[in-house]
């Protein structure tokens, strides 16, 4: 514990935190018409700020869930497939978000790009991809993490730290590198299929511009601006 007041303390008060944002603004005619044509724009000036250390893990996104019951709870996810069909990203069928999305497909996803004042906000629906495709991905992952899938039952309660190294080491000696590791039947992907993507960029004053593709039934989409 410290003895200092955080209230009373700049660095450490969140009300005192404030960032002025001072990037230039996002128009309704520079968007792209199709709303995964803007997500790569976007997408590749996230990458480019990673390649010179500005920014960790631009296909980092925060996945929200809500149960049958409508409780939520959201996680960091790794995106690692994005087409004009969606995003796609890949978990235990176990685990909490693997069953939220089990009973209730309504999913939330959150690029947070803050040192590009930028976010971007996905609803829709999730489904399962097929076994083929996920059986490519799998191959592709390191063999720590083919092992890592098997060995954590993810989101359950185990009793200690041991007990995940004792698991992992088992698989270890069972696979070793020059064994192909099967593909877990609980594990795979999920597609989320959007139903709005917004694109948030921040302004000064807090005048954010939030551009935002909503589906249309016939399959187009139209953009609507929201007041920040």
């Amino acid at each position: 514990m410290t003895d200092r007041d955080p209230l009373l303390d700049p660095v450490l008060d969140p009300a005192a935190m404030r960032k002025q944002y001072r990037a230039d603004g996002l128009a309704e005619q520079d968007l792209a018409t199709h709303p995964m044509d803007q997500f790569t724009r976007w997408f590749e000036d996230a990458a480019r700020a990673a390649l010179h250390g500005t920014l960790y893990e631009p296909n980092a996104m925060v996945v929200s869930t809500a149960d049958a019951e409508g409780r939520p709870s959201s996680r960091t996810v790794l995106m690692k497939q994005y087409d004009t069909d969606g995003f796609v990203f890949f978990t235990n069928y176990d685990s909490r978000k693997g069953r939220d999305l089990t009973e209730n497909p309504h999913v939330a996803l959150l690029f947070p790009w803050h040192p590009l004042a930028r976010q971007v906000i996905v609803t829709g629906t999730a489904r399962r991809t097929g076994r083929d495709e996920t059986a490519a991905y799998f191959r592709t992952r390191p063999h720590g993490s083919q092992l890592g899938a098997w060995a954590s039952a993810q989101s359950s309660v185990i009793g200690s730290r041991t007990e995940l190294d004792t698991a992992y080491a088992a698989l270890e000696a069972r696979y070793p590198e020059d064994e192909q590791v099967p593909v877990p039947p609980h594990w795979g992907g999920f597609r989320v299929t959007p139903e709005t993507i917004e694109f948030w960029q921040g302004r000064e004053n807090r005048l954010h511009d939030r551009l935002r593709y909503v589906a249309r039934p016939d399959g187009t989409w139209k953009v609507e601006r929201l007041s920040p």
